[in-house]
């Protein structure tokens, strides 16, 4: 049987169950500087985004100004709340160890937020030395751009027609499709919404799953159909 060089996990959303917990605290923010918002439509709208990009996505569509300052005190605010509140996904831990091939994280939030975020919930021993943030790019582009996956199937010496990655986000689904590599979206956590499924298809996933026991039957799938192409 056909197998991947490697396999990338995103981490919010993916690994750990804390997309909904950023919204929570992004949309109170911006609602209290003018721009009424719901986690629910940050979850829908902005999952996978830096807040950087979020606000400035709700500038360009509001025309209201936010503050900079707002940026450092969602950090301070999202970091207390997932060292409280954080829970890996449900299964995850066994797909995770299922994955015989090398794998590793790509993701757009902090080094320091992904490494406490894993340690919490035990997951940080499968991924040790191998997580890449966007933020530590020289280029300093965040997913949609492909960078990051770029980057990391280079470092781990794969060729990212034969990576498979693993993403919640429309965002984060259209930046491993424009490195030209395969994925599969995830709709798991509990920020999914209606639709989601689709919007992740309709971004470049050749399939999506809502369980972790269903990854290493769709993987192994998915390298059958590649090599009988």
């Amino acid at each position: 049987m056909p197998q991947p060089d490697l396999v990338i996990f995103d981490c919010d959303g993916v690994l750990v169950d804390s997309e909904i917990i950023a919204a929570r605290v992004e949309a109170e923010l911006l609602t209290s500087a003018g721009y009424e918002i719901s986690a629910e439509e940050i979850a829908e709208s902005y999952a996978g985004l830096t807040f950087k990009d979020i606000m400035m996505r709700v500038e360009e569509k509001s025309h209201i100004p936010l503050q900079a300052s707002l940026i450092d005190r969602a950090e301070e605010l999202v970091d207390r709340r997932l060292r409280s509140d954080v829970r890996a996904i449900d299964g995850v831990r066994e797909a995770v160890a299922a994955v015989t091939v090398p794998r590793c994280i790509c993701s757009n939030s902090r080094s320091e937020r992904i490494e406490f975020m894993l340690e919490k919930v035990g997951l940080l021993p499968f991924f040790a030395g191998r997580i890449f943030s966007a933020l530590d790019l020289p280029s300093k582009k965040t997913k949609p751009a492909p960078d990051v996956f770029l980057f990391a199937a280079e470092k781990l010496g794969a060729n990212p027609k034969n990576t498979f990655v693993i993403e919640d986000s429309v965002h984060g689904v259209a930046g491993a499709a424009a490195a030209g590599m395969r994925v599969i979206g995830f709709t798991g956590a509990s920020h999914s919404y209606p639709g989601h499924a689709d919007a992740l298809t309709e971004a470049g996933a050749e399939t999506v799953i809502r369980r972790w026991a269903e990854l290493k039957g769709v993987i192994a799938a998915l390298s059958e159909w590649s090599a009988d192409a």
